[in-house]
């Protein structure tokens, strides 16, 4: 096929591609961190228009966004107030996919400038076949842009390094806009600066080694070029960045720091049980990455990999060894530094594109080296067949892509349960948009519509409705007459047995055959009503309340555990362990009603139990710190080297938890006065 020919097809499959992304982009619901770098962006707009004066921006101790440059948030926000665009999200949706689309652009052209336009059409193809990263360039506009700027800095990194002449002014421009624009989006962007000069020094001593060739005048060019273009990088990175401009060298330096170990941690779905996203094990980002992209990736891989002795030949090796050092070198970073990762691989879609161009060129090759057309045409079949199951899967469940699992685990529906689907909550605006239209059908003006993830701008035509976040757990001590939830933290066992979406359930969403999102209509009040009579200490009012709460609904572990504290209220402690045990029934690992038992066996002096039920507590949730308090003072009379250990390994997890303190300190005020001093002074720090 002709050259002119392999551009045409290349440019209209890049068109088509355009046209799908925006329609993703139309129909995607807000992401879960949308409000949150809306809000900041919103911040941050403020302070520039306010000359500073307005800091809301860098006053961030509980999001601690001020320590992300944010800067394309920052920067559709700019358009949306100069303007006055009104659908907000909309215009984000289509802004992130518009930068996803040339994500992908870039990749191609990365790859026709490696191997031609077959390989450039094929990474587009293989984007194309790619859910996870057509999922979140529908609403992630974090990720994304960071995605671009990392794969186009390597690009012009390479054609930087690798020409001999006089390098191109916009080549030169690109390059510095793009580690600027990586930076301004997360810290982490520093690394391309580094890429720069690691690059550079590795070039020009393989020349040297490989071919006896060095030219210092070409090389101090190149190396006060690069000097030139990471300052003014570094400079462009912060125009838009508050907290940075304050200091723009220890405050840059100071958020790639925070970022390397980022102070939020979250409680995640990963091989059937919840973890804490800094307690998850080595293999959590490469495994997450094999169980969810499409196998044709892989295939192409290991195409590369097969034929990587006729790709990689010397004029070759070092483009395509460096483009594999940045896909291997962040992987093996975050897992040497055991970091903060939570969201399965969301956070490492800024290397896809690299993995995407080598399975791209090993396809590329893979038909040079077949030849025969009929050769041609069977591998082709043969490519078609894993290409089938991300299909087939976006089709059946657009716009839902990110929720994609390959093959390996069985699809979504052998992942269900044992990974996370809706982390992201995409679904709530399915299930809002049902249920405004339901709610329409019955004209039902006064409701409340509880939900785990805000609504609010999907019902913002109708302020006659009140909506407002709740957790699911707590969904029994709060008004709401229907209730959206997305699948997330959802009890794993509920899960697993298929007891999720409880029975008041009126609508589902479905990806495949798993549920991802349900809207719910409260059947009763009774249990709210015992919550509140419980509130106000009338326990008998409370008992009867929640007697018949139960007699409607028995699939909420909640109403058993303030039905238990009633029945404690009242002296009916035995009444109250068995309530406790049903609330076990419906979720084995619920946390208040296990150190509720492990209190009252306590107050029984039944120790064996008590300590049972702590230990059970801290192995299925290792930061729930008021249960290693209560399992050490039961310790500390017969193993006080364990009790004081059960409580340093507390203050590990939370230095400032004021409890342990005191606690170490009163096991040493006998034995080693001199240390109980030393917490004592610790404790008035907390205090």
């Amino acid at each position: 096929m002709t050259n002119k020919r392999l551009k045409y097809i290349f440019y209209c499959i890049a068109g088509l591609l355009l046209l799908l992304m925006i329609k993703g982009g139309i129909d995607a619901g807000i992401s879960g961190d949308e409000y949150l770098h809306y809000n900041q962006s919103v911040y941050v707009y403020d302070y520039f228009a306010s000359l500073g004066k307005d800091t809301s921006a860098i006053d961030t101790p509980v999001t601690h966004l001020k320590y992300y440059g944010q800067s394309f948030d920052n920067l559709t926000t700019i358009l949306i107030r100069c303007f006055n665009i009104e659908d907000i999200f909309l215009f984000r949706h289509l802004s992130c996919s518009l930068v996803g689309w040339l994500t992908v652009i870039v990749t191609a052209f990365f790859a026709v400038w490696l191997a031609g336009y077959g390989a450039g059409i094929i990474v587009i193809l293989l984007f194309a076949l790619s859910p996870t990263f057509l999922g979140h360039a529908q609403n992630n506009l974090k990720d994304i842009p960071f995605a671009l700027s990392y794969i186009a800095a390597i690009f012009f990194i390479q054609k930087i390094l690798f020409t001999e002449n006089k390098v191109k002014l916009y080549d030169t421009v690109l390059l510095t806009a793009s580690i600027a624009f990586s930076i301004s989006i997360r810290p982490g962007g520093l690394l391309l600066i580094c890429y720069l000069f690691f690059f550079l020094f590795l070039f020009y001593i393989y020349k040297y080694l490989k071919f006896n060739q060095f030219k210092s005048l070409l090389f101090r060019r190149k190396l006060i070029l690069i000097f030139l273009i990471s300052a003014a990088a570094w400079f462009f990175s912060i125009l838009l960045w508050p907290y940075a401009q304050l200091n723009p060298l220890l405050n840059v330096w100071k958020s790639y720091e925070v970022m390397t170990q980022f102070p939020t941690t979250l409680k995640q779905l990963f091989e059937g049980k919840m973890e804490w996203s800094d307690f998850m094990p080595w293999y959590y980002l490469p495994k997450y990455m094999a169980i969810t992209i499409p196998l044709i990736i892989f295939a192409g891989l290991a195409v590369f990999v097969v034929l990587s002795k006729r790709i990689m030949n010397p004029d070759n090796l070092l483009k395509y060894g460096f483009l594999i050092f940045s896909i291997l070198f962040p992987v093996v970073f975050v897992i040497y530094e055991k970091s903060n990762l939570y969201g399965s691989w969301r956070h490492f879609l800024f290397i896809y594109p690299s993995i995407i161009l080598l399975a791209a060129i090993g396809f590329s090759y893979l038909i040079k080296y077949l030849k025969n057309k009929y050769l041609i045409t069977a591998a082709l079949i043969l490519g078609l067949l894993p290409a089938l199951h991300p299909i087939k899967f976006m089709i059946r469940n657009h716009p839902y892509y990110y929720l994609y699992y390959n093959q390996l685990v069985g699809s979504i529906n052998g992942a269900y349960g044992k990974y996370e689907t809706d982390y992201y909550y995409h679904t709530i605006r399915g299930g809002s948009e049902w249920l405004a239209r339901y709610l329409n059908n019955k004209q039902e003006d006064s409701v409340r519509i509880g939900t785990n993830f805000s609504v609010n701008w999907y019902f913002r035509d109708r302020p006659e409705l009140q909506t407002f976040y709740c957790r699911y757990d707590e969904r029994s001590q709060s008004d709401w007459d229907y209730m959206i939830v997305a699948n997330s933290y959802i009890p794993v066992n509920q899960l697993k047995d298929k007891i999720w979406p409880p029975k008041n359930a009126i609508h589902v969403i479905y990806a495949d055959q798993v549920p991802v999102c349900a809207v719910l209509k409260r059947e009763t009040k009774l249990d709210l009503q015992g919550y509140k009579a419980l509130k106000g200490g009338d326990t008998i009012g409370a008992v009867k309340f929640f007697e018949d709460a139960l007699k409607i609904n028995t699939q909420d572990e909640l109403i058993f555990y303030n039905f238990a504290a009633a029945l404690v209220t009242e002296g009916k402690i035995d009444s109250a362990k068995t309530v406790l045990q049903s609330a076990l029934k419906i979720n084995p690992v619920y946390e208040p009603a296990l150190m509720y038992l492990g209190n009252i066996a306590v107050s029984q002096n039944n120790t064996g139990e008590a300590i049972q039920y702590y230990e059970t507590l801290i192995g299925y949730n290792r930061k729930y710190f008021e249960a290693y308090i209560g399992l050490s003072k039961l310790l500390i009379g017969k193993d006080i080297v364990k009790a004081r250990d059960l409580l340093k390994t507390c203050l590990t997890l939370n230095p400032s938890y004021l409890p342990a303190i005191l606690a170490l300190a009163d096991s040493y005020r006998k034995s080693d006065p001199q240390i109980a001093r030393k917490y004592d002074e610790l404790a008035n720090k907390y205090k």
